[in-house]
Formats: structure tokens, C-alpha cells, sequence
């Protein structure tokens, strides 16, 4: 693969980035430097180290940045928790993102098992 952008899960981080990206713009002013510069922060984090796990020349490099990846997808979900619990957005929003959640996770999880194949194959042929 040529290039990090043409990965699906990279794709799926991208979606969910708009979207939170618009959303964030509707929460209250006094959130701007707190709440939803970190939502902001952990989203971008998730492409971002898919991104770069993607330009490591060794499969560990890049499943461990894949890993901080999956990280940084979950801090999100829990900052849009603490937005629900601050009344700042809906259930019907969090439901939204809980399901874009879940198919990025699954997304990732699959990503980071073919990169573990792949290392293990790799092992494999440097033995023979």
C-alpha cells in the first residue's frame, strides 16, 4: 500500500473528524479551551497516529502507533460522555458517534491483526 490515505480506517477517521469537527463548533464558549480542544486534540490523534504508524519501517512501529490510535478513539468517546453529562449534546448525538465508534474500532482492531500477521510472516521468511 502506497500511501496511509488509502487505508479504510484512516478513511473512517476522517469521517468521524468532519463530523466532530462541525459539532464542536455548537458547544458553548466557555467549553472552547477545555472540552472541546481535547476532543479536537483526540480525534485528530487517531488519523494522525495512523499516519505515522504507516511511515515506520517495522511492523511493531506501526502496530504500536496503531494501538495509540485505538487509545485516542476511546478518549474521544469518553469526552463526548463527559459532553452528554454536561448536557452539551443528546443521547441521539452520542448514539451517532457510538456507532461511527464501533466501526472505526473494528476497523483498527482488523488493522492491527493483519499488521501482527504480517510481522509474524516476516519473522518467518527471515528464518528460512
Amino acid at each position: 500500500m502506497a500511501s496511509f490515505t488509502e487505508l479504510e480506517v484512516w478513511k473512517q477517521a476522517r469521517v468521524i473528524r468532519r463530523y466532530i469537527s462541525e459539532l464542536v463548533k455548537s458547544f458553548p464558549a466557555e467549553e472552547k479551551y477545555r472540552l472541546t480542544d481535547q476532543i479536537i486534540r483526540s480525534l485528530r490523534s487517531v488519523g494522525n497516529n495512523l499516519a505515522e504508524g504507516h511511515g515506520r519501517f517495522h511492523y511493531q512501529d506501526n502496530i504500536r502507533f496503531c494501538i495509540m490510535a485505538r487509545g485516542s478513539l476511546t478518549e474521544t468517546l469518553d469526552h463526548l460522555l463527559v459532553a452528554l453529562d454536561e448536557k452539551i449534546i443528546t443521547d441521539d448525538i452520542l448514539q451517532a458517534f457510538q456507532t461511527e465508534y464501533e466501526s472505526s474500532l473494528k476497523l483498527l482492531n482488523g488493522y492491527i491483526q493483519y499488521l501482527k500477521t504480517k510481522k509474524v510472516d516476516s519473522l518467518i521468511k527471515s528464518e528460512v
